[in-house]
């Protein structure tokens, strides 16, 4: 009996890397301050590292991958340095080259900082200087034997849980599960305010898992309109607040940079409706929202908040009737800019984004929806690298804001 032989051939690729690492038996005997990045820790970064010929400290962050899709992220890094206390180091950061609908993207600038802390609690930011080939080269010097390093001033999944255990028992407040994330986390809608106030707010955050401001905004708003005073008083006759805080949980706990557990974006197809076993967090908030809209309570105004360089407001223009909208928006934005430290701007006229948060509520709800890009590299209105007490501020500042925007608001 003739015997059938399977042979399996494996191709190899070698991709071209832009430094020249030590050869194996250099590294042998290659000596560094550095004895280990740590990130076995939550929100910690995913990513490989070597040593050059020079002793530079060369990190690979490790992309992640949208579904169905050429579309590849990185723009989020937090690791621990272990190295001699006193000793210099110099990091190298790279793979940057990001795809954003098909098209390069790079989510570092000359104004990109990098967040250095002993604790993780305190946080202080020097600059990191970008260089050729799309890589960041940032110097340290080591005053301890331990040292955090971030891209921004991190906002944990445990931070959102202390907060939510510190306000849950504020009869100002409600908590209610809407569903779960792809790996099993529970999905929550924080209300703050009077359930039948006039007008209605919904704020979005962490949708992109590394986009950390949207949550200091968050906390910040919640923290102000809880306080005892007059001010609120007003505040919260006039509007109830709805906030899903942490929209991608899962790839905030992994620290991973911008889809969900199953390689979906969840600022992506808001113009159908969502596939609740690929992006479940986005059929939970769906499955919300039209509970509300059922029992009478559409949103007035609803914020998706995210983080690049540019720091915009996108307001998005679908083929449907805008005149009402884009008044609104217009008077928002004008609002943002007199009562916050916001000076960045919309974007210019015509500019569309179908599929985003924005842009779906917009045309299949029929609610006033915007996504805000805070730049977390730069404030301009501050004229300082972001830390999370500014985007608390203005998350402090947004209650005058929605206020004088529901002074005049045109339904």
């Amino acid at each position: 009996m003739k015997r059938n032989s399977l042979y399996i051939i494996i191709s190899t690729v070698v991709l071209a890397i832009p430094v020249a690492v030590l050869p194996a038996a250099e590294l042998l005997q290659h000596t560094s301050p550095l004895a280990f990045i740590n990130t076995a820790f939550e929100n910690a970064s995913p990513l490989d590292w070597e040593f050059d010929k020079d002793g530079n400290v060369i990190i690979d962050l490790i992309y992640d991958h949208e579904r169905s899709s050429p579309n590849r992220a990185n723009g989020h890094w937090f690791f621990q340095l272990h190295a001699a206390s006193g000793s210099d180091l110099t990091l190298i950061l790279q793979n940057f080259d990001n795809v954003w609908n098909g098209r390069i993207g790079i989510p570092i600038s000359d104004r990109t900082s990098c967040f250095l802390s002993v604790d993780g609690k305190k946080w202080e930011a020097i600059p990191a200087e970008k260089i050729e080939g799309n890589r960041l080269k940032i110097p340290i010097h080591m005053e301890g034997e331990t040292l955090f390093v971030a891209r921004m001033e991190p906002y944990r999944l445990s931070d959102l849980e202390r907060l939510m255990d510190e306000i849950k028992d504020n009869p100002l407040v409600e908590i209610t599960p809407i569903g779960k994330t792809v790996e099993g986390r529970q999905l929550e809608i924080i209300r703050v305010g009077k359930a039948d106030a006039p007008y209605r707010v919904v704020i979005r955050a962490r949708a992109h898992a590394w986009e950390a401001g949207g949550n200091w905004v968050a906390q910040g708003l919640i923290n102000s309109l809880l306080e005892k005073s007059e001010e609120n008083q007003r505040y919260l006759e006039k509007f109830c607040l709805y906030i899903m805080p942490m929209a991608n949980k899962d790839f905030v706990v992994h620290g991973r940079t911008r889809f969900n557990a199953l390689g979906k974006d969840l600022n992506r197809n808001w113009d159908q409706p969502a596939d609740p076993v690929l992006s479940p967090e986005n059929h939970a908030f769906e499955q919300w929202l039209t509970g509300m809209i059922e029992k009478g309570k559409r949103p007035h105004l609803a914020i998706d908040l995210h983080n690049d360089n540019g720091g915009n407001i996108h307001i998005s223009r679908p083929a449907i009737d805008l005149e009402r909208y884009l008044a609104n928006m217009q008077r928002f934005e004008e609002l943002l800019t007199e009562l916050t430290w916001f000076t960045e701007g919309s974007t210019k006229a015509g500019f569309r984004n179908p599929g985003s948060f924005g842009e779906g509520l917009l045309e299949r709800f029929g609610i006033d929806a915007f996504v805000y890009e805070l730049n977390c590299d730069w404030i301009e209105g501050l004229k300082k690298a972001p830390f999370g007490e500014d985007w608390e501020l203005l998350g402090r500042q947004l209650r005058e804001v929605l206020y004088r925007y529901f002074e005049n608001y045109n339904s």
